[in-house]
């Protein structure tokens, strides 16, 4: 009730208090707009007077340029129409005095019958001689409205064709008088439009004023606009400028628009609020003051309604929380409890007297001596905080938290008042928190065992307990910046054993673990204590250590190694024998890149695996130049796939007895870019690495089969092709069903196998590969024959139609007796088993009369002819070359 009275009266004393002073307000406000508006009228008046003398002057100036010029080509004029046969040098004469006026002249041209034949200056102006005026678009319009008129024309600004931009002012010229007057033709004089405006005072940095100027070719303020922006919109001020042939209108307005002066219009303004606000203090301080009085009455009802809500608050909130209070007088030891506080130490809760016995008494006997020790000393510093157990009547037994607050009133005893809540479920709950932190720092103990254990799994190989490939990697990361434990250098050997499948195969794999350990406990007794040990593969390698300042150390390492690892070792009663290959990469630059170092090392085994295996090689530059040359090979080659560069070459095939040809051998050829035909064996090593085998043997196929077709055409006798086919393309599961999808006529085609193919009896894939390209009608030959492991027993399971006997035997029959029995016997062999015996490297006829007399059936060599590409196997053909030299 109180509230809403003074809201009430609040809003009266507003109201009494709001008419006076927004009339004053109104009053005021509207004599302040009059006046600035006037102020602002009379300032805009002034500043377009100021504008309209400013730019008097630059019209005054354009008007004057504008008819001098016109006055000096006048004079000019009069001379041509008596002297209408004037020459070019009378004419240059004549320009040249008009030009040592000062003027804006660029430019003075004549011509006679429209067409331009004389100007001043010549130079820059050539373009302009011989135009006619009837022939361009751009200024014949200008040009006929003078003939029509009869008078001068200025036209402009134009683009001219000798160059820039100029008005152009056209004089007709007549010659004759009376009768006799003719129209001879016209002067034109270029104006530059550029020094017109800078003599007359438009290229000014000083003007205050942006300009525009209308009236193209003379048409006035309702013309097009050429110069400067467009200020129709801007409420411009306007001048015209009048010109012997038309008019031209200036307008222009202030940079800073129509606005007065700011200074004077703030000043007016700012009298204009100053005499205002004397006009107004007084009655604001009066508002203000009464509005104080009212907030302080309202402030004061805010108040006591604010008390009323705290208390609520407060009673709610020692109900919810169950906090017992009492207050303590330190003089009498008489003490005040609330029912609440009588509960928590299990007294009855009639409002009775209570005194500090009554809380002693309650207190733990454990407990009473130091509880009462604590609240005399912290309650001497003025507040008490504290815990201990309270034992109740019936034995329960509570923990009580107690806090207090010593206070003092003028003529009394000092009193504590303080609080008490059962905190017995808080602690406990502490307790049960703290047994599970116990349990919980057990569990984490246990935990990190685990990842203890975990971690070293992960970083460790299982079978040898040496580091495993992720520890090398992050060993490696860790040693690049300085060097293997800052020494600046590292030495990485790549091991491999060698025979280590053979072990697996025979003993099984429990012998090749076995193995493994004692080949890593090999390494780690023939390296030093800080040296780094790693199996990063299945039976691969890696020794970590620092280069030093030569390679003798690591040398007498991969020795040891080496001379080690050869030696047998026993499992189960059974001696194993396996060798290593190592490979060793050295880097002790500033700047170890440790991925480079690794196929470095990788680089190095390859080498010594290459070399006879069971010895160590060492990284060097040329074997990194022979590495970038393969590579540089082998990207050449998938290039030459890519452009069809690999193709056929063909050798003639002949029948031992009648010379007749029975066949071709196709051979690919490779046609390098830039080192022109290249033979297999410079290629085929890479090509194999990069199992393109299969791809070069297609490509030969495809070909031998076309040219096949060709030769069919062209009536030439070609019995058969033979092409040589590789392991990886017999590995093919998809080759038959690639082979049905081509013309094949049975008999017509010969696939030649090297003789290491077909001795692999392990291998289902090729031998049933095999059969089915003899269903197909392909005839398989052995070539190569006598210089790998061919077996009789191998050589009838495979029955191939052909043997092809390697030129290493054939060569040596002319001079070795021994040798000739060699081919003799091979050839037995082939004649049992109903295969016909091919003898390539024929080189001689002698040998193909010795070979023709040991039973071959097949000559092909260089006796005959060598391998050829097909327009020249073609010619050969035709010429019936091979039947001469038989």
């Amino acid at each position: 009730m109180n509230q809403g009275r003074a809201a009430k009266q609040s809003g009266d004393w507003r109201r009494i208090m709001a008419v006076p002073v927004l009339l004053a307000l109104v009053a005021l406000l509207v004599a302040a707009v009059l006046l600035d508006r006037q102020n602002l009228q009379i300032a805009e008046n002034r500043l377009r007077a100021d504008t309209l003398n400013q730019i008097s002057v630059i019209r005054a100036k354009l008007e004057g340029h504008v008819s001098s010029n016109i006055q000096l080509i006048k004079g000019l004029v009069s001379v041509i129409s008596t002297e209408p046969d004037m020459d070019q040098t009378r004419f240059d004469t004549l320009a040249a005095n008009l030009f040592e006026e000062e003027s804006q002249l660029r430019s003075i041209a004549a011509a006679p019958d429209l067409i331009i034949s004389m100007t001043y200056p010549l130079a820059g102006n050539e373009a302009a001689i011989g135009l006619n005026y009837r022939e361009m678009p751009s200024q014949w319009p200008a040009v006929k409205a003078m003939l029509e008129s009869g008078q001068l024309t200025i036209a402009g600004p134009v683009d001219l064709v000798q160059g820039g931009r100029g008005f152009i002012g056209r004089f007709p010229v007549h010659v004759g008088q009376g009768a006799e007057r003719r129209f001879w033709g016209l002067v034109s004089a270029v104006v530059d439009v550029d020094k017109l405006y800078a003599d007359s005072g438009l290229f000014d940095p000083n003007l205050a004023f942006d300009i525009s100027i209308t009236g193209n070719d003379g048409s006035g303020g309702t013309g097009q606009r050429f110069y400067g922006p467009d200020l129709s919109q801007a409420q411009p001020v306007v001048a015209d400028v009048v010109l012997p042939s038309g008019r031209w209108q200036i307008a222009a307005v202030p940079k800073t628009g129509w606005n007065a002066d700011p200074f004077s219009t703030w000043s007016l303004r700012g009298m204009i609020f100053a005499a205002g606000a004397l006009i107004l203090f007084p009655a604001f301080l009066t508002v203000r003051m009464v509005r104080e009085r009212h907030d302080h009455i309202r402030e004061l009802g805010q108040r006591e309604v604010e008390l009323a809500r705290l208390s609520r608050r407060l009673n709610l909130a020692l109900d919810a929380s169950k906090v017992g209070v009492w207050e303590l007088d330190m003089a009498t030891n008489l003490e005040t409890w609330d029912d609440r506080n009588n509960e928590i130490y299990g007294l009855p809760t009639d409002g009775g007297p209570r005194n500090h016995n009554h809380w002693y008494d309650a207190v733990h006997p454990e407990d009473r001596q130091a509880a009462e020790t604590t609240f005399r000393t912290m309650i001497a510093s003025g507040y008490y905080e504290t815990e201990y157990r309270v034992l109740l009547p019936d034995g329960q037994l509570r923990y009580v938290r107690s806090v207090g607050s010593l206070y003092s009133e003028p003529g009394q005893s000092d009193k504590v008042v303080g609080v008490n809540w059962d905190v017995t479920g808080d602690v406990e709950l502490n307790e049960d928190l703290r047994r599970a932190k116990r349990q919980a720092e057990a569990r984490n103990n246990e935990l990190e065992a685990a990842r203890i254990s975990i971690e070293h799994n992960a970083l460790h190989d299982s079978l040898t307990g040496l580091p495993n490939r992720r520890y090398l990697d992050e060993v490696l990361k860790r040693h690049a910046a300085d060097g293997y434990h800052g020494s600046g250098s590292i030495a990485l050997l790549h091991i491999d054993l060698d025979r280590f499948k053979q072990i697996n195969d025979t003993l099984g794999h429990a012998a090749g673990d076995a193995m493994l350990i004692h080949a890593s406990k090999v390494l780690r007794a023939n390296c030093r204590e800080t040296d780094f040990v790693a199996r990063i593969g299945g039976d691969e390698f890696v020794i970590l250590s620092s280069a030093g300042s030569n390679n003798t150390r690591l040398t007498l390492i991969a020795d040891r190694i080496v001379r080690e690892m050869g030696r047998p070792a026993v499992h189960e009663g059974h001696e194993c024998r396996f060798g290593v290959s190592i490979g060793v990469a050295v880097s002790r630059s500033s700047d170890i890149d440790v991925k480079q170092l690794l196929v470095n090392a990788d680089i190095a085994l390859y080498r010594a695996k290459a070399r006879g295996r069971n010895r160590h090689e060492f990284f060097t530059e040329a074997l990194q130049a022979e590495v970038i040359h393969t590579k540089h090979v082998a990207d050449e080659i998938l290039k030459g796939l890519d452009t069809n560069a690999f193709f056929a070459h063909y050798q003639p095939q002949f029948d031992a007895h009648t010379l007749e040809l029975v066949g071709v051998e196709a051979l690919a050829r490779w046609q390098h870019p830039k080192d022109g035909l290249k033979m297999p064996d410079s290629f085929m090593a890479v090509a194999e690495e990069l199992n393109v085998v299969a791809q070069i043997d297609r490509l030969v196929l495809d070909q031998a089969l076309t040219d096949l077709a060709r030769w069919d055409q062209m009536g030439l006798n070609v019995p058969r092709a033979s092409v040589n086919v590789s392991l990886r393309r017999l590995h093919d599961e998809g080759l038959i069903e690639s082979l049905k999808s081509l013309p094949l006529t049975p008999g017509r085609l010969s696939f030649e196998l090297v003789e290491s193919i077909y001795l692999d009896e392990s291998d289902g894939i090729v031998a049933w590969n095999i059969d089915q390209v003899k269903e197909l009608g392909i005839d398989v030959e052995i070539d190569d024959f006598g210089t790998g492991y061919a077996s009789i027993v191998s050589l009838q399971k495979l029955h191939p139609r052909r043997l092809k006997i390697d030129r290493q035997l054939v060569m040596p029959i002319l001079e070795e007796p021994a040798q000739r029995q060699l081919v003799a016997s091979i050839v037995d062999i082939g004649k049992s088993m109903d295969i016909e015996i091919v003898a390539e490297g024929v080189e001689s006829m002698d040998h193909a009369i010795i070979l023709r007399d040991l039973g071959c059936d097949i000559l092909q060599g260089y006796a005959f002819a060598r391998p050829m590409a097909r327009d020249a196997l073609e010619s050969f053909l035709r010429e019936n070359s091979w039947a001469q030299t038989g």
